[in-house]
């Protein structure tokens, strides 16, 4: 026989979802205690840092921007120019098996407590919900009432206080990309000025106030890639939210179960209404659990009402559930930790080769030219030089073979060459007897000393060619 109360959930389906595969809308009460409390704090942390960090300026540049059309990425004040695609797979990399070694520390704390689908949710778009339209039951109510002018009033309301929030979290993020100045300038003039980056901005508030307002826990649920990879990443010692069955069980009501022999569940089902996801906890770990702790909180406050020891539900392992000790170090953790060490070195191993700077000779069309009767042979040459960060060089060019020194001379359009700019192209000739060349060929090293530093910057190797003898 099925039962009447509303949120004993079906075995055989997602709380979301009906008999008929449609959507069924969540109404998650409101909780209060410890964890709730944590994470409000750590949450509001977390959004300040989001909406603040772009208009820090260090040196006078944004602490932190990523500025795809210009390509440069600044951090704290230090910019990279044209970086390099496997920089970006590196650290991307490094944060994905970290990600993973905190899951199998912690489990899912990412989505419970870091996320910003639930920071946002939880901290903002939920409390406006609640202001504008009332408590858990009363917004069910008033979604299953008739259309009034009292509901037309609430719903628009909500939604347009949804879509100024998520037009100001929208142009934050896009003021990473171009940085936060800039943007408030843009927003100043004509859409039709700047229409890619008003464009993407637009694209960016839709798909918050869509996901943020109205989309919610089907994105946790369907969408979010880390909710599968938590089932790799975790093992019976991962930290998880869990129902002490062998405490809870058998539960108040259950058929056949004398009243001294129950469990301390009670069934008051508060667990499964404050759920955002809308899980019975008292099912197991399940895919669609964030960790969010609600349900810890709101059993906590039902034990302390019945005088019984809190921890019903709580932060657990597989292992301390079934009565064995939990290891917090485990081989798992140690790979994830280990490979992510490996990318982040890595990272850093091949952010200060690019630092430095770079020479690349590109040969002219002519391979070489013979002037003077014959006597002399330029090679003409292209160098491209770059570097990344903000230093700037002021280069000379010569011949490191000491035996070479005097017989060869290297000509540039301006002398000593100035590098003020991440990149920069210089046309290079190489004067020289022809009588150094063995075979029609001779690899000399040349070498760029910078004047500001009194330093040797970079050596490159160079193939200087002329007619056979």
């Amino acid at each position: 026989m099925k039962s009447k109360n509303i949120f004993e959930l079906d075995p055989e389906r997602l709380a979301t979802t009906d008999e008929h595969g449609n959507r069924v809308y969540l109404y998650p009460e409101d909780v209060k205690g410890i964890w709730k409390t944590r994470r409000k704090i750590f949450y509001w942390f977390l959004i300040v840092l989001y909406l603040v960090v772009p208009w820090f300026y260090i040196n006078g540049k944004p602490a932190l921007m990523i500025n795809i059309f210009k390509r440069e990425f600044t951090v704290l004040g230090s910019t990279l120019h044209g970086v390099e695609p496997i920089l970006f797979f590196l650290i991307v990399a490094s944060g994905i098996f970290f990600i993973a070694f905190i899951t199998s520390l912690f489990g899912r704390v990412w989505c419970g407590w870091a996320c910003p689908q639930t920071v946002f949710i939880q901290t903002i778009f939920m409390k406006v919900e609640s202001i504008i339209e009332g408590k858990a039951r009363q917004r069910r109510e008033l979604d299953q009432a008739p259309y009034s002018i009292n509901k037309i009033l609430r719903k628009s309301l909500k939604w347009l206080v949804f879509t100024a929030m998520s037009l100001h979290i929208a142009h934050t993020f896009v003021g990473y990309f171009i940085g936060p100045r800039e943007l408030f300038y843009i927003t100043m003039n004509a859409p039709s000025e700047n229409l890619g980056i008003f464009i993407a901005t637009m694209i960016a508030t839709l798909v918050i106030l869509l996901d943020f307002g109205w989309f919610r826990e089907q994105f946790c649920i369907i969408a979010c890639p880390y909710g599968r990879m938590q089932s790799v990443a975790m093992d019976e010692n991962s930290l998880v939210v869990s129902y002490d069955v062998k405490r809870g069980e058998p539960r108040r009501g259950t058929d056949g179960v004398e009243r001294t022999n129950e469990g301390d569940c009670i069934n008051c089902y508060n667990c499964v209404k404050v759920c955002p996801t809308g899980i019975d906890i008292r099912r197991g770990t399940q895919l669609e659990c964030i960790a969010c702790t609600q349900c810890i909180d709101a059993c906590d406050d039902i034990m302390t009402k019945l005088k019984k020891p809190k921890g019903l539900i709580k932060y657990s392992s597989e292992n301390e559930i079934n009565g064995k000790p939990r290891k917090l170090i485990t081989a798992r953790s140690i790979v994830y930790i280990v490979i992510s060490i490996f990318f982040v070195s890595s990272f850093i191993y091949f952010l200060n080769a690019s630092t430095n700077l770079q020479l690349v000779f590109l040969r002219a069309k002519n391979p070489f030219t013979v002037i003077d009767e014959g006597r002399t042979v330029v090679n003409n040459f292209t160098l491209k030089m770059s570097h990344q960060g903000d230093q700037e060089f002021k280069v000379n060019f010569s011949i490191r073979e000491p035996e070479l020194k005097n017989q060869i001379t290297i000509v540039t359009q301006v002398h000593p060459t100035i590098l003020n700019t991440p990149e920069k192209k210089v046309v290079v000739f190489f004067k020289f007897d022809p009588a150094i060349l063995v075979t029609g060929t001779r690899k000399v090293t040349v070498e760029v000393f910078d004047e500001m530093t009194k330093m040797i910057v970079a050596t490159q190797e160079v193939d200087l060619v002329g007619p056979a003898r």
